[in-house]
């Protein structure tokens, strides 16, 4: 019989406990990840088990997936790639392919964390004319960016762009509804790097097949992957990627490095370099 394991390193989603091949003897979790919703919160603040994870490191990565997302979305890259492939590239015509562009224009930003922030700083130089955001509270960092803290509803009506940042918590869970999409123009482009259960899939695409919003681009989906066959991924204004946002080379190396020493630390009941407070 195989002894009880006191330490795990994870990042796989739904992973729960009662179902741990770990055991009773479990008393360390090192997570890939700056997310924790695919852990049994409630269980392991039960049993006293410590938490560690890969905060800060994967901020630049995810913030230029983000920014390339919105680019590719609003520009209809993936649209073009598709007609150079198919043959669909002909004859110039004036509108062929049109998007939208960056300059001039608003964008807002839900959740002004360090992700956030790192988004909105690699998006002032495009030209973006204001850079609305909302969350809890106003941020001290947001005069770096001339960032305007709003209410969420107007964020939503002012913004050409609207892009999430955000945690996913109980407030955020399914944030991005029939009611949000409904308020937002119907020229805007919707970006969603943050977590999957943080948009409402069939609202949103009922949004995208009913004109309420121009286009969607998600790093994020539920569940993940997402199936070959859901609707949005028949849609040519929304594009989807496989949850990328920090696969770099270097930034997965950082992270696997980080979380082994959260590991090890644990093992040896020191302080971890990123532990999660629970």
């Amino acid at each position: 019989m195989l002894e009880p394991i006191p330490a795990v390193i994870g990042r796989k989603a739904g992973y729960t406990l009662d179902r741990s091949p770990e055991g009773p003897n479990l008393k360390v979790i090192s997570t890939m990840s700056v997310g924790f919703d695919h852990l049994a919160i409630d269980e392991i603040k039960k049993r006293g088990i410590r938490v560690g994870y890969t905060p800060d490191v994967l901020t630049d990565a995810t913030a230029e997936l983000t920014v390339a997302l919105l680019l590719a979305t609003a520009r209809r890259l993936p649209e073009g790639i598709q007609e150079v492939k198919s043959g669909g590239w002909s004859s110039w015509k004036p509108l062929w392919l049109c998007g939208y562009g960056l300059s001039g224009s608003t964008v807002g930003v839900i959740g002004l964390g360090r992700i956030g922030l790192a988004i909105a700083r690699r998006l002032k130089p495009f030209g973006v004319k204001r850079l609305l955001y909302s969350g809890r509270q106003p941020k001290p960092q947001a005069q770096e960016v001339d960032g305007e803290y709003v209410p969420l509803d107007s964020l939503l009506c002012e913004s050409d762009f609207v892009v999430v940042s955000c945690a996913l918590s109980p407030e955020t869970q399914g944030l991005c509804d029939k009611a949000f999409f409904t308020k937002m123009k119907t020229t805007a482009v919707f970006i969603n790097t943050s977590r999957g259960a943080v948009v409402n899939q069939e609202d949103l695409y009922e949004a995208l097949t009913a004109g309420q919003i121009a286009a969607a681009g998600l790093d994020v989906t539920t569940p993940e992957p997402l199936p070959t066959d859901h609707p949005l991924l028949a849609l040519k204004n929304c594009v989807v990627l496989p949850h990328i946002g920090s696969a770099t080379y270097s930034t997965r190396g950082i992270m696997a490095k980080l979380t082994a020493n959260n590991l090890l630390a644990g093992l040896t009941g020191e302080a971890m370099p990123s532990e999660l407070k629970l």
